[in-house]
């Protein structure tokens, strides 16, 4: 595809997301797990400014409270990944310069990097002239992670196969989070192989998990924009592997949910542990409480846009 003339820097910004709900199927013959999840994107995010260059680079800088001593700026990188994609599915022949700022926590179980590539793929589209477009960024994303393609779309949505096959969710209102931030961070596919584990480990108690399905009642909570039916229902499968892997993270949920906070989740594949609160009031009282316990932590709320291009 030919490309025309663009603008020399675009500026896009993509959200974090949190899993309010992840019911995770037994390992298959692949390699993957089949998943059913509720995202929900919220007010952290991730900025890209991308300029045009002859190669493919990247420079990363950190938001409050996020250690990017972690992130490769290589050709791993993956919004690197993101731009080459592009590149390739559209025959651009040149390059980009791509600048991130991440407030995500790295390796958080938030979907930071994932962020990453959709604000990059929306950044490339836009500064390359390559002209995709959103519906057909949003197919390319799948080819970059599961969550990719939900960074993309944000708000309120189900992911299930991998968590890249999304229906948009009804949401109402607006829910109010707080976010402990840890120190170091849980490799995905470790934690994944920690659930395999300990589903082996006690397959004589556990039945096999077969089709995994969102529970309803995560559904009409969203749609209800009810913060206490949600806490009653939020789970995440990787939860229990995470806290085996990381024990001080049960002392984390403890002191939340000591403090007022509804209920509290890992996010992902963990570390940051997500918090639900009753209302604005509520969160503010809980993010002093857990700052006075020495915890790094933020406040956001949800649901919220997906990837869009920023005009500086």
């Amino acid at each position: 595809m030919s490309s025309v003339a663009g603008p020399t820097v675009v500026h896009t910004r993509a959200p974090g997301k949190i899993n309010v709900f992840l019911a995770v199927g037994d390992l298959q013959d692949d390699g993957y797990h089949e998943l059913a999840t509720a995202y929900q994107a919220v007010s952290l995010y991730e900025d890209v400014r991308a300029r045009k260059a002859d190669d493919f680079t990247v420079r990363v800088t950190a938001g409050p409270g996020v250690d990017v001593s972690g992130v490769p700026t290589d050709e791993s990188n993956l919004a690197v990944r993101a731009a080459r994609l592009l590149a390739t599915t559209t025959g651009y022949r040149g390059g980009v310069d791509l600048s991130i700022e991440k407030a995500v926590p790295v390796a958080g179980g938030m979907g930071g990097g994932s962020a990453d590539a959709a604000a990059t793929l929306l950044a490339c589209d836009a500064l390359w002239g390559t002209g995709l477009g959103r519906d057909d960024l949003l197919k390319l994303s799948a080819e970059l992670g599961a969550d990719v393609p939900f960074a993309f779309a944000g708000g309120t949505a189900v992911g299930t196969g991998r968590g890249d096959e999304l229906s948009p969710a009804l949401a109402k209102g607006q829910f109010q989070w707080v976010l402990a931030l840890a120190d170091f961070g849980l490799s995905t596919p470790t934690v994944y192989h920690e659930l395999d584990e300990h589903r082996l480990r006690h397959s004589s108690d556990i039945s096999p998990v077969r089709q995994p399905v969102v529970d309803t009642g995560v559904l009409q909570a969203l749609r209800a924009g009810d913060a206490e039916l949600l806490a009653d229902v939020m789970h995440n499968d990787l939860q229990a592997p995470a806290l085996h892997l990381e024990p001080g993270l049960g002392r984390v949920l403890e002191l939340g949910e000591g403090n007022g906070a509804l209920a509290g989740i890992v996010s992902g594949s963990g570390p940051t542990v997500a918090f639900l609160a009753p209302d604005l009031d509520g969160a503010l009282e809980l993010q002093i409480a857990l700052s006075a316990a020495r915890l790094t932590v933020v406040r956001a709320t949800g649901p919220v846009h997906g990837a869009r291009v920023i005009t500086d």
